[in-house]
């Protein structure tokens, strides 16, 4: 972790690119202002909210606490950018969180220690997800640095590091700006850090600082844009050498797309080589959106036990697959029972190549290996055509019978229909999980959850941050009951910002996910009256609309009703459904979790 003042490797650009895949969240451009800034708006606060502007946040995620007031009051004065009050600190950092994934880079704006100690788990989810997300926090006033006064929302220390040393192993840089001469610098590296490692970072600002100009704030326009990373040429062509002869000598061989190919901006790099090489192409769990699911060589998500129909068989039969990105996790591999061999694999992180057990390339990217390997690469479709000899069409849930309680196979068929281009799909965790994990995404549709860190309540904050983001998408968002109760106050922020959101709260009485790792009575919640918590949330004020249903008859009306005369509503409706009714896929996985959690210490 860099906690240090380092300098910006900045370039001239005409066009001012980051690099980017816009349909996967990455930061397309980089803005410059022309208009001249008079000294009096060349304040710490208007330039920290220009350069929000200008790497492409619009809205920022806030709550304020009075360190932050007078930031705040400079934030919203910046043309361009747009404050989202939040109901608490961790679902401003979940909201930042869900706007990155579709904007490429998030805000947040918290006040000192009770706030950034609030936001402190969304902003550890972030770096668990390689997401840049920018955490502004209103600081000391600066005259009370190295003294032994005590401030409020402290823990009652004369130290006012607390804070700062926790977000330092869960951020790529931290900023403590108390000083206006090194102000522009702090603030500059932190934002180019935190693109440039797709990492989040810290900015605390003192609270007397925002409103004074200084003279490092007065020259406009500012250039900021980064310097691509480059390969290093000799190690890229070696890389691709050994890759094409390991891959060209083997019989079947297959690739599986990983989540790194979102910070290594390498989903269109990903595809050209499947265009080119005719291998099936899978995606690990997590990375499910990255890559079209439309492709004529697609064959499903890879998640080892709980696969997709075939797609297990295809990766594991193969004599050789090639993974970009991956994280092998105990989730992501089922309990570490995925029958992969290395000897076998070529692994691809955003910057390195490991083959098999042989060699290893370091500085070599993986946008551009992919690119060159796919000009090196035979021909060679044994793989898919085996997948396509052994498939055999998924069947369609039973159908009901009329009132028949409803299920969730039949809820997740109905959701199946409502996707489109114009969509995007948010799984909390949980059931949702496996359950969304069985859609296919048309063209075009986005798909978000968060697996590396699994905190449950992470989607209500994600998906008023997708929202905001993607507005020209409708986010449709899977959240069961137990993780609705952690985060559901920002419901109400939905509602104010005019979201159209539809919501399945998904009500079978309990944490299902965890009744399927290890059962307990602790596994039950206290029911809730959801349709009418929002109801009392929505108070009349703005467009909401709320539903419950308990048969297929019931949702398809509530569906219609979404889509058609409450279109432009934020849309709320609790499916109630059967405790027990859960995926196939979770009940395996969860025995698997279960006994890779439960196993005995290695003996002494």
């Amino acid at each position: 972790m860099d906690t240090k003042v380092g300098s910006i490797n900045v370039v001239a650009s005409p066009n001012a690119d980051v690099g980017c895949l816009p349909s996967h969240g990455v930061v397309s451009s980089v803005q410059t202002s022309t208009v001249p800034i008079s000294f009096s708006e060349a304040t710490l606060g208007r330039h920290l909210a220009r350069r929000l502007v200008q790497i492409g946040v619009s809205d920022v995620f806030s709550v304020p606490g009075d360190f932050n007031l007078t930031l705040l009051d400079h934030l919203i004065t910046e043309p361009g950018l747009n404050l989202v009050g939040c109901c608490n600190e961790l679902n401003a950092g979940y909201a930042a969180d869900g706007y990155a994934r579709s904007r490429g880079v998030g805000a947040c704006v918290v006040t000192f220690t009770v706030g950034g100690l609030s936001v402190i788990n969304a902003i550890a989810g972030a770096y668990s997800e390689n997401l840049p997300v920018i955490c502004i926090v209103g600081g000391p006033n600066s005259n009370d640095y190295g003294t032994n006064r005590i401030l409020h929302h402290t823990i009652g220390l004369p130290d006012f590091s607390q804070e700062h040393r926790c977000f330092q192993t869960i951020t790529c840089f931290q900023a403590v700006v108390n000083d206006l001469e090194y102000a522009h610098e702090l603030i500059d590296t932190a934002v180019s850090t935190a693109l440039k490692e797709s990492k989040p970072v810290y900015i605390s600002i003192s609270c007397n600082l925002p409103a004074i100009p200084h003279p490092t704030f007065t020259h406009d326009p500012v250039p900021f844009c980064l310097s691509p990373k480059l390969s290093n040429h000799m190690g890229l062509e070696a890389a691709i050498e050994a890759a094409a002869e390991f891959l060209n000598k083997s019989v079947k061989p297959v690739m599986v797309a990983g989540p790194k190919l979102r910070v290594a901006k390498a989903s269109n790099a990903f595809v050209e080589l499947a265009d080119s090489c005719g291998y099936p192409v899978a995606v690990m769990p997590s990375a499910k959106g990255m890559i079209p699911e439309h492709h004529p060589h697609f064959i499903g998500t890879y998640w080892g036990a709980v696969s997709t129909a075939f797609c297990a068989e295809i990766v594991e039969s193969s004599d050789a697959y090639l993974f970009a990105g991956p994280i092998f996790n105990d989730y992501s591999s089922v309990g570490y029972s995925l029958l992969l061999k290395k000897d076998k694999a070529i692994i691809l992180q955003p910057d390195r190549v490991i083959i098999g057990n042989g060699p290893t390339f370091g500085c070599v990217l993986m946008k551009d290996f992919l690119l060159g390997l796919s000009k090196r690469l035979r021909k060679n479709t044994t793989a898919y055509e085996n997948y396509h000899r052994i498939y055999v069409p998924e069947g369609h849930p039973l159908k009901s019978a009329p009132k028949e309680a409803l299920r969730v196979n039949v809820l997740f068929q109905h959701i199946q229909n409502m996707l489109s281009g114009d969509t995007a799909v948010i799984a909390e965790t949980g059931d949702s999980w496996f359950n969304c994990q069985k859609l296919k995404l048309p063209k075009g549709c986005g798909y978000e959850f968060q697996m590396q860190y699994g905190s449950i309540g992470w989607s209500v904050g994600a998906t008023l941050g997708y929202a905001q983001a993607a507005t020209d998408k409708r986010v449709i968002a899977c959240i069961g009951d137990g993780s609705f109760q952690v985060t559901a106050q920002d419901i109400s922020t939905m509602i104010r910002c005019g979201q159209n959101t539809i919501i399945f709260l998904i009500n079978n009485g309990g944490y299902t996910i965890e009744v399927e790792i290890h059962d307990g009575p602790y596994n039950v919640i206290k029911n809730w009256n959801y349709t009418g918590l929002v109801d009392a949330i929505h108070n009349g004020e703005g467009k909401c609309w709320t539903s419950k249903v308990l048969c297929e008859e019931e949702l398809v009306v509530a569906i219609e009703k979404a889509t058609g005369e409450k279109k432009d509503c934020l849309c709320f409706i609790e499916v109630v459904v059967h405790k027990d009714d859960t995926s196939k896929e979770l009940l395996e996985w969860g025995s698997r979790v279960s006994a890779a959690n439960s196993r005995p210490p290695n003996p002494q």
